[in-house]
């Protein structure tokens, strides 16, 4: 039975990728280094796959920043705007790259970044592709083919290239003009593919994986008519090689009978989110045909160790259905999202041997995926009963720990009332006690919360965190620089300031570690976008705030001004979307948790005198199911916790929340629904398409839409601003307006930061005198 991979995390083992790139972008290495790290990283993962016994290693699969972006600059979807760009002499192709996804702003150029977006329902961004009505497509990049070398000349064997499929990488993109449809694209594009695999098949290539994620959505008949056309117009070309389509996240629903007719070898499907679809395929005639199928039974997206009886179930009933040689075992998506290798961890980084024997990282699935090829293939050696064995003890002791559960907490849950979820008045005349309390001028200024990490930021912690510093000299130095940052906000003219979050590390990991229920390990990075790593908490048993946990620095903060100071929270929903979470119960259920554990939060900062109180939740839209049958039921709970974390306060405590690149015309009702006084949202890149929706729906409550990007370093002048304010202001009551960044500060250095915020600040001015003169 092949065992195969179909992607491998690309940050390295300790983060090299990170460093490398930011090196680069810094000026303070080499094209040649930053390129020979790449190398090194690909090196280390094709062998690490082989060492497993991996079959099929995927190549193609490594990315400098995006695995979306590199294919649009392989077919030349480059647009028009980095055209003067990619012209100029001296410029590679690893520069017009990273300008397509960050920005440019030098040489006489000032060029906005291609917008970014989650990764269907992960943590992870994408580049969104840009395409016009004469969108015309070229075999521009060489990298695919010199990847497919270097894996050959390493491996001795031959490698597995992945490529977006054709119809998912048109569905992903954005058409930037009217009259068409980005699907008409696809007779251009397939030409592309043509030569591609051409070349492919030139070098010796055997299996192409095609990624079609995009089979798991709803579809409309345009949508399943390009995917058949597609994939009969390249199997007509290359009859010999073996094409694998590889869908995950979801079922295929009504895409069931498309997908398994595809004149394909291989369909892959994830048997972790959708186990029930593999009775669904062995009742088709997929039976009676030649294709083969890939079983995704281990989790590419958490870090539990597998089941690996259960996933010798599935197994088993596709062998008896299909006979073995049908048949594929493969992680259930790309390694991407897990960190690397769990023999990293010690117990001095949190994890304890405990909670580390339940755990998996990529390094291990790679083992339990060739562990289950050979269990399939030996079901009664003497091996095969012992890794049995020892595999139902790890999960008998996990389900018994006494780490595990908290009546309290699950008490509290089933307790659960409408009285939790609700204000106790309707936002109207929230609104007006909370404008007579504040004062604030129109279009008040604020930022999201964080302010740059800077290296002495990171470096103080470090030492702290090493004991070479004590508590007292480390909360010194956060007091200084908190300071430093209100006297610094007061200066500019910003309206409602925050403290900056210096004694953070991450929104998500700061709070999991002073909650119960969390652990946290050492190096378990993976990659959020470009070069922004992370490292989620792991949500092992039942939640449980034991104290406070921001509010002697929101107190202090609000203790040097007279201007107002946000609480900064993250919300439930997010906390749970951005760690890997606990599979032996419902996510509702862990959720609420995390709902009564931010509430309790809130309260305390009222209590403190903290009149604005932001709790984040980005992850909202990123949690929603993809396909649409599943969305209410999420819907549902999700609004439900952000309400039980927000109102537990009294009518004159604002409450705020923030979202980041997020698609909101379909889940509008529901954005209204949370009933946040104060909504923050990305707008910037998309140049306020994203408030067309908020219009659209007449949204009532106060919207600040960011009005600069700041994943991008690229500093927008004060006119850029004004215009998109203007923009905003044509639409929506200018009393409902706020003037802020589209998210928090963090990632930034602090010149472009300084002076991007003073051109906001300069902007608001601008848009209040023209209404006051316009008045």
């Amino acid at each position: 039975m092949v065992a195969h991979n179909l992607g491998y995390p690309r940050i390295g083992s300790h983060r090299e990728l990170k460093k490398a790139s930011e090196q680069y972008w810094a000026g303070k290495s080499t094209h040649d280094q930053l390129v020979e790290a790449g190398q090194r990283i690909r090196r280390d993962n094709w062998l690490t796959q082989q060492q497993a016994g991996i079959t099929l290693i995927p190549c193609n699969d490594f990315s400098f920043y995006d695995q979306i972006l590199d294919w649009s600059l392989t077919v030349d979807a480059i647009p028009e705007r980095f055209r003067p760009l990619a012209n100029q002499p001296g410029v590679n192709e690893l520069d017009l790259y990273f300008a397509m996804a960050r920005g440019y702003q030098k040489d006489g150029l000032d060029l906005i970044a291609m917008e970014m977006t989650k990764w269907f329902d992960t943590n992870y961004h994408y580049i969104v592709p840009e395409f016009s009505k004469n969108q015309s497509f070229s075999l521009r990049s060489e990298k695919i083919f010199s990847d497919f070398e270097e894996a050959k000349t390493v491996l001795g064997s031959i490698p597995k290239p992945v490529v977006p499929g054709p119809v998912t990488y048109l569905l992903l993109g954005k058409e930037k003009e009217g009259g068409f449809h980005r699907l008409d694209l696809l007779d251009r594009l397939l030409p592309v593919y043509e030569q591609i695999l051409s070349r492919l098949q030139e070098q010796g290539a055997e299996w192409i994986q095609f990624d079609e994620p995009g089979l798991v959505l709803n579809s409309d008949e345009q949508q399943r008519t390009a995917y058949a056309r597609a994939y009969r117009f390249l199997r007509e070309r290359f009859p010999n090689l073996k094409f694998l389509v590889a869908s995950y996240f979801e079922c295929f629903g009504e895409n069931l009978s498309l997908a398994t007719q595809l004149p394909v070898d291989a369909l892959h499907i994830d048997l972790v989110r959708c186990p029930n679809q593999l009775d669904d395929l062995l009742n088709t005639a997929f039976v009676t045909s030649q294709t083969r199928v890939s079983l995704g039974v281990v989790d590419g997206r958490n870090i539990w160790i597998n089941d690996l009886n259960r996933s010798l179930e599935l197994i088993r009933k596709a062998t008896d259905a299909l006979g073995s040689d049908r048949v594929l075992v493969a992680p259930s998506c790309s390694l991407l999202h897990t960190p690397c290798d769990l023999d990293s961890e010690t117990e001095a980084g949190g994890v304890t041997p405990e909670i580390k024997q339940w755990l998996a990282f990529a390094r291990q699935k790679l083992d339990e995926v060739v562990k289950l090829a050979t269990l399939s293939a030996q079901p009664d050696s003497e091996q095969t009963q012992r890794w049995l064995a020892e595999n139902e003890a790890v999960l008998a002791a996990r389900r018994n720990s006494p780490l595990i559960n908290r009546p309290d907490v699950q008490q509290r849950v089933s307790r659960l009332t409408d009285r939790d979820t609700h204000r106790a008045s309707a936002f109207g005349k929230r609104q007006t006690l909370q404008h007579q309390r504040l004062n604030l001028p129109l279009f008040p200024t604020t930022t999201i919360g964080s302010f740059p990490q800077t290296e002495d930021v990171r470096i103080n912690r470090a030492k702290f965190k090493k004991g070479e510093k004590t508590r007292e000299q480390y909360e010194d130095f956060i007091r200084t620089e908190t300071q430093k940052a209100i006297r610094w906000q007061e200066e500019i003219g910003l309206d409602v300031l925050v403290h900056g979050e210096f004694e953070r590390n991450d929104m998500v990991e700061y709070f999991g570690e002073l909650l119960d229920g969390f652990a946290f390990s050492q190096n378990g990075w993976v990659q959020s976008y470009g070069s922004r790593c992370v490292k989620p908490p792991i949500i092992y048993g039942d939640v449980h705030r034991p104290e406070a946990m921001t509010v002697r620095w929101a107190e202090y903060a609000q203790s040097l001004t007279p201007k107002p100071v946000k609480g900064m929270l993250t919300g439930p929903v997010t906390i749970l979307q951005w760690s890997f979470v606990r599979d032996d119960q419902p996510r509702r259920d862990t959720c609420m948790q995390l709902a009564f554990a931010i509430r309790d939060e809130v309260v305390d900062l009222e209590r403190a005198g903290i009149q604005l109180i932001q709790i984040d939740e980005p992850a909202i839209r990123e949690g929603l199911p993809l396909r649409r049958e599943n969305w209410a039921a999420y819907l549902d709970w999700a609004v439900r916790a952000f309400r039980i974390s927000a109102s537990g306060v009294g009518d004159e405590t604002q409450i705020h929340t923030h979202m980041c690149y997020s698609e909101f015309n379909d889940i509008i009702q529901q954005i209204a629904d949370m009933d946040a006084d104060v909504i923050t949202i990305e707008t910037s890149r998309s140049q306020m398409e994203l408030l067309d929706a908020f219009v659209q729906f007449n949204y009532p409550n106060e919207i600040g839409p960011g009005v600069y990007d700041i994943h991008s370093p690229r500093v927008p002048t004060t006119d850029e601003m004004v215009a998109l304010l203007n923009k905003a202001a044509d639409v929506l009551p200018v009393r409902n307006l706020w003037v802020n960044p589209d998210c928090g500060l963090k990632t930034r250095r602090w010149p472009e930061t300084e002076q991007a915020l003073k051109n906001m600040v300069q902007a608001a001015q601008t848009v209040r005198n023209l209404v006051v003169e316009h008045v």
